[in-house]
């Protein structure tokens, strides 16, 4: 069983209010191998939502607001629950303050991308869950065509 992003399986739960649909992570869903989950909806926070980005020890929106809590809470949450599922694999959205693996946004909101992971992505990790994104598999999106980012 694998834990997901919600938003790789066509559920508009980002920051935007839209979704960031995948292909293959849908059809993982339809075939019951895979559990999608929005750490940053489990932790309270709206969609759509003020954009956030980590820095230093916390996650912070662009005008400043501290969304640590919410984004530690809910990466408890979707840790939770797969740990219950028994998920030894996590594919997770690329660069998300809350699942990017391996490179995540600066937090200056200039686009720029750095070594890190998100919170639900380390704390995953942290417990023995494999962590990849969407980009490693060269997943692609409903369409087909290979998976690129449109939009920070």
């Amino acid at each position: 069983m694998k834990i997901i992003s919600a938003c790789l399986a066509g559920i508009k739960c980002r920051y935007d209010g839209e979704a960031a649909p995948c292909r293959k992570v849908i059809e993982l869903v339809e075939q019951g191998e895979a559990i999608p989950v929005c750490p940053e909806q489990l932790g309270g926070l709206p969609t759509p939502r003020a954009p956030a980005e980590k820095r230093d020890d916390g996650v912070f929106t662009k005008e400043g607001k501290d969304v640590t809590y919410q984004f530690e809470t809910g990466a408890k949450e979707a840790l939770k629950i797969a740990k219950l599922a028994g998920c030894g694999q996590a594919i997770l959205k690329a660069r998300s303050p809350s699942c990017g693996s391996g490179a995540i946004y600066d937090g200056t909101f200039s686009g720029r991308v750095i070594e890190g992971d998100g919170v639900f992505a380390g704390m995953a990790k942290e417990n023995g869950i494999e962590v990849v994104t969407e980009d490693e598999f060269g997943f692609t999106d409903t369409s087909g065509e290979p998976f690129r980012r449109t939009r920070p």
